[in-house]
């Protein structure tokens, strides 16, 4: 069936100032995602080519997604079933409370939740979601936040162990943040100014979700979920043990819009949570989403409840089968396929590990990711370190689409079977410069000079530490000299927060210049000048009795 036939033959709702005569007509029809049924799961290669050709214009190189979810590397592929319900509700206007109204009320029947809501990513869920526990639903304190001046409500509870960077979506509403570490510390610091408590669902081992529900519901404190790396079941394993609301990523394995977020639970809450969100003009503006990534979202779901996952499950073991075979003809090179734990619900996918002795073949299993990861045709794939004496690299299935396998196969096995020489031992170079001392450190960032400081107290050779201290902190530095060229390290870490960066240059006797990556967050410029502090030649009185006036004492 050709795409055109099948968008040709939907059923389209007129548009009616009347809501009640939508849901009317609405209530009648039949599914309306009934079509997507017969969509091919094979990638259009037409389509494909032209993407290619897009993305090639613009001087971006795709890749094969064989390492994960992960939002920096685009996420997951839609799926078709989502990419052909956005198309066709394109060029269609809606009036967007009465679309929330009908997706919410959709995904509620579909997942057993009382209500459903699509969101700008689930970090915007996070955020939304804790605009309306501050706010209660009034929008005399919506349209003041961050501004919390007067409100009864202030504070998010989080456990220590859920503290982490996504945490930052609850900072920036103005609420301030409480760490618990036990039930004890939770029960002391629960009171009247609890607007919610946080949950990261991969690390509520230390505190369990029903222990925070038994003590946060008589106290009528929300308990939110952050689950983006979950699957959806049914019933909803949160929402069971006691969750008000449950967030999920649309990029991971829903396999739906990238740039959307999945609330699922309390529907006062949920729409507390909407009125707070755009196009209403509050705090959650800034979070749009299309009429069609509400579409999309809800045909990912359509879609998950109506899939035969273990097929979907088998296809992926089968391309990891046929990578992990190709890799193995090369003496030398084994593999192993892990299949995930039946009660597992985040990241479920199969891995295949590819391992081999480095002193064998000459190749590590860092090398080999680098050098897939960034030249033609890339293939993205992680870094096994799991055995002692062995390299390698890991691979998950659950990113790819059928024909990545071929593609990745052959790469793999290609780059792998190069024939190396063995690598002579590394010597380092005498350092050309004694790098102890004090040194005014200026950091070039995209649009402000920054001045900051290194104290570099301990050189051992080619090695040297000491601290950094920038605006905000003093942390330790880390560093190696070889002849001129340096490199150093220095990592912030608080709850919530981590910072890395890492300088590279060249060094003389006064100054050092280089660059500067900062992980996520891209790249600087930076030069650093030694510090002479000249000797101030005076001597020093110790005070023989106490003062007695003077020009400290008036």
């Amino acid at each position: 069936m050709k795409r055109r036939d099948i968008i040709k033959g939907l059923t389209l709702l007129p548009f009616a100032a009347n809501a009640s005569v939508l849901k009317s007509e609405a209530s009648q029809s039949k599914n309306g995602f009934a079509f997507l049924s017969g969509v091919s799961k094979t990638p259009d290669a037409e389509l494909a080519e032209r993407g290619h050709k897009i993305l090639k214009s613009i001087g971006v190189e795709p890749f094969i997604n064989c390492k994960g979810t992960n939002t920096i590397m685009g996420g997951s592929v839609s799926r078709p079933e989502v990419r052909l319900a956005m198309e066709a509700v394109s060029t269609l206007n809606v009036q967007m409370d009465e679309l929330v109204e009908g997706v919410g009320k959709r995904l509620a029947e579909l997942t057993g939740a009382e209500w459903g809501m699509v969101t700008s990513g689930a970090a915007a869920g996070i955020k939304l979601c804790t605009f309306a526990c501050l706010s209660g639903g009034n929008p005399e304190k919506l349209v003041r936040m961050p501004d919390l001046r007067g409100f009864e409500k202030t504070e998010v509870i989080i456990p220590r162990a859920s503290r982490t960077v996504y945490d930052q979506a609850i900072r920036s509403t103005g609420a301030t943040i409480i760490t618990v570490d036990n039930e004890e510390d939770l029960r002391k610091k629960i009171g009247p100014k609890t607007a919610m408590i946080y949950i990261d669902a991969e690390k509520e081992s230390f505190l369990p979700l029903e222990i925070i529900s038994k003590i946060a519901k008589p106290l009528n404190v929300p308990v939110f979920v952050d689950a983006a790396a979950h699957i959806l079941t049914f019933p909803n394993s949160h929402l069971s043990r006691g969750a008000d609301v449950v967030v999920f990523s649309g990029g991971k394995g829903l396999k739906a819009p990238g740039s959307c977020g999945l609330l699922l639970g309390r529907k006062d809450l949920l729409m507390s949570t909407w009125q707070a969100a755009a196009p209403h003009h509050g705090p959650g503006r800034d979070n749009k989403v299309a009429r069609e990534e509400h579409i999309g979202m809800l045909a990912a779901v359509e879609t998950w409840v109506e899939m035969d996952h273990k097929k979907e499950m088998q296809n992926w073991v089968n391309w990891l089968e046929n990578i992990g075979k190709q890799a193995a003809t090369v003496k030398g090179v084994s593999y192993r396929i892990r299949m995930p734990d039946p009660k597992l619900i985040h990241h479920v996918t199969p891995y295949l590990f590819i391992t081999w002795n480095p002193d064998e073949l000459h190749v590590t299993g860092q090398e080999v990711s680098e050098e897939l990861g960034n030249t033609f045709p890339r293939v993205g794939v992680a870094i096994y370190r799991d055995e002692p004496g062995l390299t390698g690299i890991s691979l998950v299935g659950y990113m790819m689409v059928p024909g990545d396998d071929k593609i990745a196969a052959s790469r793999i096995k290609e780059v792998i079977a190069r024939k190396r020489s063995p690598k002579p031992a590394v010597t380092m170079k005498a350092p050309s410069v004694n790098m102890l001392g004090r040194w005014d450190l200026e950091i070039q960032f995209y649009n402000s000079l920054d001045k900051q400081h290194l104290f570099i107290d301990q050189q051992d050779g080619n090695y040297f530490s000491g601290v950094h201290i920038s605006d905000f902190s003093e942390r330790e530095i880390n560093g190696t000299i070889e002849g001129n060229e340096i490199k150093m390290q220095s990592t912030w870490v608080i709850p919530g927060d981590r910072i890395q960066t890492t300088f590279k240059g060249i060094v003389s006797a006064e100054t050092v210049s280089g660059d500067i990556d900062m992980h996520e967050f891209l790249s600087a410029k930076f030069i650093a000048k030694r510090t002479k502090s000249e000797i101030v030649r005076k001597p020093v009185v110790y005070p023989k009795g106490r003062p007695q006036g003077g020009n400290f004492l008036i």
